[in-house]
């Protein structure tokens, strides 16, 4: 099981802006459609983590369009409040997805039980599976710690309020490339490279 490349690939996402990104984190080595743009359904995430949902996605896709699909799930999850959102990360903001909403919401539950632990993770998953048959699935973490109030217009989700290990400025203030060498899913593209590609 390998990916060629030049080979095509379908992105199991309704959002062009990831299609793109992970276009140029598989080195622009490959085609890459979404799953909207071939009129695919979206299918309902049932799975209680970001690999089950990441395979959940990947072999819909892959089954549905007859070609070969790549997924990812990815979120934040606070120590403090036993994981969460975690899987349920863009649910917190809303039918609008609204990140603001959203980070609020991660200050507000802090608030109330009262912690002062400000931990938090990063997690992506991706998933790639080929028609009706095998698949592979990866997981990237990346730790560090929740500062509010949001700082930073850089990257999208949580990243406002996320400072990762090592670093002293937030996910939303980093330098783009900084933050795509260090993230999430850097670290799960790299895994993935090495199991498909390298």
């Amino acid at each position: 099981m390998r990916l060629i490349k030049g080979m095509r690939l379908v992105a199991a996402t309704h959002n062009p802006g990831k299609a793109r990104e992970i276009e140029a984190l598989l080195d622009g080595h490959y085609e890459v459609v979404t799953a909207g743009s071939l009129n695919l359904p979206e299918p309902d995430e049932t799975e209680a983590t970001f690999t089950g949902n990441a395979l959940l996605k990947a072999r819909h896709a892959a089954d549905l369009s007859g070609e070969v699909a790549l997924a990812d799930d990815s979120g934040m999850s606070v120590a403090a409040l036993d994981g969460a959102p975690g899987i349920f990360s863009a649910r917190w903001a809303g039918p609008d997805k609204d990140f603001g909403f959203a980070m609020r919401k991660v200050e507000e539950r802090l608030e109330e039980i009262g912690s002062d632990d400000r931990r938090a993770w990063f997690t992506s998953a991706l998933a790639v599976a080929w028609p009706n048959g095998p698949a592979v699935v990866v997981e990237g973490r990346v730790d560090g710690l929740l500062t509010f109030p949001p700082r930073g217009d850089r990257g999208f989700g949580y990243d406002p309020i996320f400072i990762p290990d090592g670093q002293t400025q937030t996910f939303g203030e980093l330098d783009p490339a900084l933050k795509d060498s260090i993230s999430h899913r850097a670290l799960a593209f790299a895994k993935l490279k090495a199991a498909l590609i390298d």
